[in-house]
């Protein structure tokens, strides 16, 4: 198997591939991420790997993640970069829709403005978490680039792969 050339596939794609404009781009990742709730969030190191369904909200060009805990934390200790991906469910291939992006999380501690600012957002009483008999713990995820696949781009005249790397404008380096 040549897994440089299986690998380099988007790569080399990508090359010659009809992009959108920035802002058109960001404003169709958007529109994705707010029709949906739901992602998985894989984490790792070493030779641990998780990938967990999460309900997710996504504010402040964020995505935040709550969860009571589990194995995906063993892995963020240890690697702060993640990935998440949210899709549809494949109908067929001229209708594919779905997205990766790849990030930074940070753990917000509870009760901390952050945190609280976020149960506000989610209209979530704080008062009723703290009964609950464990913590729920803040996820929040820092995109750095998004891969968006949509077949409904080639309608437009665009490739069905458009990528968008968040911290420095261009697709190099991510």
């Amino acid at each position: 198997m040549d897994y440089k050339k299986a690998a380099s596939y988007w790569i080399e794609k990508d090359e010659k591939a009809v992009r959108m404009e920035r802002g058109v781009l960001l404003t169709q990742i958007e529109k994705f991420i707010m029709e949906h709730n739901t992602c998985a969030l894989a984490t790792g190191c070493g030779d641990f790997i998780r990938c967990t369904p999460l309900e997710y909200s996504y504010k402040d060009g964020s995505f935040w993640l709550l969860s009571e805990g589990g194995l995906k934390f063993r892995g963020l200790e240890a690697n702060k970069n993640v990935c998440l991906a949210i899709y549809d469910g494949y109908t067929g291939f001229q209708q594919l829709s779905g997205m990766q992006i790849t990030g930074t999380a940070k753990l917000v501690e509870p009760w901390t403005d952050e945190y609280m600012d976020l149960l506000a957002f989610k209209k979530l009483s704080a008062q009723n978490l703290k009964k609950l008999p464990v913590t729920l713990y803040l996820i929040k995820v820092i995109p750095a680039c998004i891969d968006f696949l949509c077949s409904e781009f080639t309608k437009l005249g665009f490739d069905p792969r458009q990528h968008l790397c968040i911290s420095n404008g261009d697709a190099e380096g991510c």
